[in-house]
């Protein structure tokens, strides 16, 4: 979500919250928490069924269970080990408690007799089942205590906060919101909520700390809850305004007008031994038809590797220069950003048009030399990694930027490259081989124009995009070593 802080009517510290001191504060500020709306923010990982007793003589190793049951007697045992033993029972079987940590105070409350709910994992123990540090609770008669009402929350955490100090910081924080001393904004409008069927955002809330017990845990499990839905919905919705906002913002800036007379792009099309397919050829005119208008071009070509995305580069960068103004090509890694220079350096000689390579290795005096010919021009193409947006890195006309692999480099990474122009904003064509849904690339980056290079030049064989688990990664390594040792 947002952050919460300005997803609220007003502002309520966290410190309002019992139990919250500076040590707590600020384990809460490592995690982004500052309010109490926030708390509500932090949302439960997945969820426990402890809404059924089960029998101890029905339970067996690596189940995590709920029992209840009377202490016969407790004991401390010294061994390799200090621990306290609370043996219980409940007319069908025996277990174990075991507690490494205590304190005198808790061993004095697990005195023989009393009634105890337990929740943990059982283990095999020397004498019989056991579980260590279970969570626990005396059951007293008089209270409804025989059942949980609701499905038990499991949080993500940090360092010095326990599951249970969670679930009393979210009961507070829900007490506070039902007795109206909290409120928080709802952003999405009435009619939506009714046309998507979604619950509000205080009931959404309510609903996923304290799920009843009654609720289908695997549709919570797999995040298909309508409360669930209406929070992704209203990220996802967050999302794509402030890109597009984003978007709106940058169209306001003014770029250069980088119009041609195209004989730098007839000469390098003569050159090539391949003709140019159909899908490239679109998506050049798309390039070009941005490039020669007056705001910023963001513009992302997507197609599968050997589609020909270097080709539309090259020509997007062919134009920039028959303009007077320098290009900036970036990719992710050494190795992609020296496999462009080799590819502009053998395109572009034949054109007399220099190409030169930017990365963090070049040093010293080689280093200086090179940023001065940037700073005045004499460079038109310069090719290398994120160090070419760095500070020390001065354009003389910047032009037009193209990114390889976009998904690696941030929104506010690409922005940051416009502060490279004196007053107008270079242009940004972006690249990429991922496989990416058009509804998908329209959400994910609304801040780009998407053209699709969706043709293969003749005799390339079609690229098969795979998805592969994890625990295939040998396997993967292994492929991928054969590969390489058969050239």
């Amino acid at each position: 979500m947002p952050n919460s802080e300005h997803n609220t009517v007003e502002f309520v510290p966290v410190t309002r919250l019992k139990g919250v001191g500076p040590k707590a504060r600020e384990r809460l500020e490592r995690l982004g928490i500052f309010s109490v709306q926030d708390v509500l923010f932090h949302l439960p990982l997945k969820y426990q069924d402890r809404s059924r007793v089960a029998p101890m003589g029905s339970v067996s190793p690596g189940m995590q269970v709920v029992v209840e049951g009377i202490i016969d007697h407790s004991e401390v045992r010294f061994g390799r080990r200090r621990s306290l033993l609370v043996h219980i029972s409940d007319g069908t079987g025996s277990l174990i408690l075991r507690f490494f940590h205590f304190s005198n105070a808790q061993k004095a409350n697990l005195a023989k007799g009393i009634a105890l709910r337990c929740f943990g994992e059982i283990r095999k123990g020397q004498q019989r089942y056991e579980m260590v540090h279970p969570e626990y609770e005396a059951v007293i008669e008089s209270a409804e205590t025989s059942a949980q009402t609701s499905l038990t929350p499991i949080y993500p955490t940090t360092e010095g906060m326990h599951q249970l100090t969670w679930r009393a910081l979210i009961e507070q924080a829900l007490n506070m919101l039902d007795n109206r001393q909290l409120s928080l904004h709802e952003l999405l409008p009435v009619k939506i909520q009714q046309q998507l069927s979604y619950p509000t955002l205080n009931d959404a809330l309510s609903f996923l700390h304290r799920p009843p017990a009654s609720t289908n845990l695997n549709v919570l499990l797999q995040g298909e809850h309508p409360s669930q839905q209406r929070l992704v919905f209203e990220e996802l919705l967050a999302h794509q305004v402030s890109l597009r906002q984003m978007r709106y913002r940058h169209k306001e800036h003014s770029a250069p007008v980088l119009k041609s007379e195209q004989h730098l792009q007839n000469a390098f099309l003569e050159q090539l031994a391949f003709e140019l397919t159909g899908a490239q050829r679109r998506t050049i005119q798309e390039v070009v038809a941005d490039l020669g208008n007056a705001h910023p071009m963001m513009r992302l070509v997507q197609g599968d590797v050997g589609s020909g995305k270097t080709v539309v580069a090259a020509m997007a960068a062919l134009q920039a220069i028959a303009a007077g103004y320098q290009v900036a090509l970036m990719a992710p890694t050494e190795l992609l950003a020296e496999q462009h220079l080799k590819n502009f350096s053998q395109w572009f000689s034949a054109l007399q048009i220099p190409v030169a390579w930017l990365t963090g290795k070049i040093k010293g005096k080689e280093r200086k030399k090179l940023l001065e010919a940037v700073a005045d021009g004499r460079v038109r193409l310069l090719v290398g990694t994120h160090a070419l947006f760095q500070d020390e890195v001065r354009y003389h006309r910047l032009g037009l930027v193209i990114i390889d692999e976009q998904h690696r480099f941030g929104v506010h990474q690409r922005l940051a490259l416009k502060q490279k122009a004196d007053n107008l904003v270079p242009h940004q064509l972006v690249m990429t081989a991922t496989p990416i849904p058009r509804t998908l690339a329209m959400t994910a980056f609304a801040d780009l124009d998407v053209s699709v290079i969706d043709e293969l030049p003749p005799g390339r064989t079609p690229v098969t995009t795979v998805v592969i688990a994890d625990s295939r990664r040998e396997e993967v390594i292994g492929r991928v070593r054969d590969a390489c040792l058969a050239g």
